[in-house]
């Protein structure tokens, strides 16, 4: 499964609270496309039929099976720097990525 780090799920919860509805979790998953062949995206959704859920500190996370197969003991987390900020996939299945970190190949 997916996991946040304490900085990306304090994230996570304060866009949840700004427009997030409360039945809504946070889905992560891949979808084809970007200059590596797969795209990470994250959004609220709703829980749809097969998807593996677990709930973290009262966040759900959304993972569909297609994109489960790719983001196995992927870390999602959240940096707010000088020079970078936003959420950044930590993904030990990519072989490749583009150096952007928005898309990798496996």
């Amino acid at each position: 499964m997916v996991k946040l780090t304490p900085s990306a799920l304090t994230e996570v919860k304060r866009l949840h609270a700004k427009g997030g509805k409360p039945d809504q979790g946070l889905r992560v998953g891949v979808h084809g496309g970007g200059c590596s062949g797969l795209s990470y995206k994250l959004g609220f959704d709703e829980e749809q039929k097969g998807d593996r859920v677990e709930i973290v500190e009262g966040i759900k996370i959304l993972v569909d099976p297609k994109s489960e197969l790719y983001l196995s003991d992927t870390t999602v987390d959240f940096v707010d720097g000088l020079q970078d900020r936003g959420f950044k996939f930590l993904n030990p299945n990519a072989k490749t990525s583009c150096g952007c970190g928005e898309s990798f190949s496996v």
